[in-house]
C-alpha cells in the first residue's frame, strides 16, 4: 500500500507543530501524538463534540481515538460540562478533603468487583506505580512479573518490553531505567501460562505481584485466551502473589465493572483512569481492604499527591460514573451492537479486496492488523504491516475518519457512535482502500 498525496490543507497544524517544536520536546507532550509511526504532521485539535472532532484547519472527523479512551459518552457531554463549570466557580482545587471524593469512591467500589477501598491519584502511571509499591510493601518481596507489550505508564520498573509508544519508537527500553529496576522486573509473553509458571518456580518466594492489562490495549487490542486470566489467578493464590489488573483502558469500557466483570476473574488490586475522570487527568488504584489498609496514613506504604482527588476531575468523573450506574443495563448492549456491526462492515470491505488482515475486538475497543496471523501477543502483533497501516491511516484521515496514529494503539468508540457514524466510516473505508491499492 502506498500513501496517496494528501489533499488536506493542514497549514495551521503545520504552523503550530513547527512552533511547538521550539519549546516542547518533539513538539508534543506525549510521544504517541507525534505521528512518528505513520508519518506526517500531527493534527492540532481545536474542539470536539459527541463523536466528532475538529482540527485547527477546520476539518471535521469521526473520532475513534476518544482521547485514548475516556470519552465513553462522547466529547463535551452536557452533564460533564455542567459539572466542571459548577465546580470551577467554587474553585478548581482545595488540597483538602471534599464530599465529592467520597461519592466517586463509593461509585467505584459499587461498580468494580475487586475494589473494597480506593485511593485517587492523578494519572494511570501514578496508579500502577503506587499499586506495585503497595504490593511490595504488603508482601515484603521485591520482584514483579509484567507481560511483554503491556504498557503500565512510564514508571521505571514498567519500561521494560512495554507496548505502544516504545514499540512505535523502536525503543522497547528507555535510557535512564537503572539495572537495579530492571533486575526486579520479570517478563512473560502475554497469553502464555507455561512461561509464567516457570518464572514463579524459578523465583519462588521473591515475587510480590503480577501486573497485566487483562485485555491488552498497547500492542493493539488483544484479548486474553480462554483460561489465561483464570490460570494467573490460580498461580497467584498458590504462591501468595498479589494479582494486579491494569484497567486504565478497560475499566468501565468493556463492562460496568471492567474486564474483571466481563471475564469473571477478580484481581487483588485494580488500577483505573481515563473514564473515571471524564477526560480530566485522573487515576485510581483500589482493591482488597486488607491490602489497601497498608497505605499511609493507615499503614506504612507511603503515597501522596497535592492534586489527588482534584474536585474538577471528581465532578467530571462523578457525572460519568453516575450515568454508567444508572444506564448500565442498556449502555453495554448498545456498544456491543455497534462494535459487532463495525467489525462486520470492515470485514466485508477488506474481504472484497482480498487483503490479509485480522481484527480483535472486546466491547468498545478494537484493532485492525494488516497480517494473516492471529494476534495473541507481542510477537504476533509485530507481524503486522505497519507501512500498510500508515497508508491506511492517512487515507482514512483524507476521508474524514480519525484513527489512532499507531498500529499498536486500540480503536475506541462510545455511545455517540451510531448508525450515521457507522455508515460514514464504512463508506470512507471503501474509498480509502481504493486510494491506496
Amino acid at each position: 500500500m502506498e500513501v496517496a498525496p494528501s489533499s488536506l490543507d493542514l497549514r495551521r497544524s503545520h504552523h503550530l507543530y513547527g512552533h511547538a517544536q521550539r519549546s516542547i520536546p518533539g513538539g508534543v507532550n506525549s510521544p504517541a501524538r507525534a505521528f512518528d509511526s505513520v508519518g506526517g504532521t500531527p493534527l492540532f485539535i481545536e474542539e470536539a463534540e459527541g463523536a466528532y472532532l475538529t482540527d485547527a484547519d477546520g476539518h471535521e472527523y469521526v473520532d475513534y481515538v476518544g482521547s485514548w479512551g475516556p470519552m465513553l459518552f462522547g466529547h463535551a457531554h452536557p452533564d460533564v460540562v455542567e459539572a466542571v463549570q459548577e465546580q470551577a466557580e467554587a474553585s478548581t482545587s482545595f488540597g483538602a478533603p471534599t464530599e465529592i471524593e467520597i461519592e466517586v469512591a463509593d461509585l467505584v467500589c459499587d461498580l468494580v468487583p475487586s475494589v473494597e477501598k480506593v485511593r485517587m491519584v492523578n494519572s494511570g502511571t501514578e496508579a500502577t506505580m503506587s499499586a506495585a509499591r503497595l504490593a511490595r510493601g504488603y508482601t515484603g518481596r521485591d520482584k514483579i512479573i509484567k507481560f511483554e507489550g503491556n504498557y503500565h505508564g512510564h514508571g521505571d520498573f514498567f519500561l521494560i518490553a512495554a507496548g505502544s509508544g516504545p514499540m512505535t519508537l523502536s525503543k522497547p527500553d528507555s535510557p535512564g531505567v537503572t539495572e537495579g529496576n530492571a533486575k526486579d522486573t520479570l517478563l512473560a509473553p502475554f497469553n502464555d501460562l507455561t512461561h509464567v509458571e516457570r518464572l514463579v518456580e524459578a523465583h519462588a518466594g521473591d515475587i510480590a505481584c503480577m501486573i497485566l492489562e487483562p485485555i491488552a490495549g498497547n500492542m493493539g487490542c488483544i484479548p486474553p485466551e480462554p483460561g489465561f486470566l483464570e490460570g494467573l489467578r490460580e498461580i497467584c493464590d498458590d504462591n501468595d502473589i498479589v494479582l494486579i489488573f491494569d484497567e486504565v483502558m478497560t475499566g468501565f469500557r468493556v463492562a460496568p465493572g471492567g474486564a474483571q466483570e466481563r471475564y469473571g476473574v477478580t484481581p487483588d488490586l485494580t488500577c483505573l483512569g481515563k473514564i473515571i475522570g471524564g477526560g480530566l487527568p485522573v487515576g485510581a488504584y483500589g482493591g482488597k481492604q486488607e491490602i489497601m489498609d497498608h497505605i499511609a496514613p493507615d499503614g506504612p506504604v507511603y503515597q501522596a499527591g497535592t492534586l489527588s482527588g482534584n474536585p474538577l476531575a471528581m465532578r467530571a468523573g462523578h457525572a460519568v460514573l453516575s450515568k454508567i450506574a444508572a444506564e448500565k443495563d442498556t449502555i453495554y448492549d448498545e456498544l456491543e451492537a455497534f462494535g459487532r456491526a463495525f467489525e462486520e462492515g470492515i470485514h466485508r470491505n477488506l474481504d472484497a479486496l482480498g487483503l490479509d488482515y485480522t481484527t480483535n475486538r472486546v466491547g468498545a475497543m478494537a484493532s485492525l492488523f494488516f497480517t494473516d496471523e492471529t494476534v495473541v501477543d507481542q510477537e504476533t502483533a509485530k507481524t503486522t504491516d505497519t507501512d500498510a497501516y500508515a497508508a491506511y491511516f492517512h487515507a482514512m484521515l483524507e476521508e474524514g475518519i480519525y484513527l489512532p496514529p499507531s498500529q499498536f494503539e486500540a480503536i475506541f468508540f462510545g455511545t455517540e457512535h451510531g448508525n450515521e457514524e457507522l455508515e460514514a466510516t464504512l463508506k470512507a473505508q471503501r474509498a480509502a482502500l481504493e486510494r491506496i491499492q
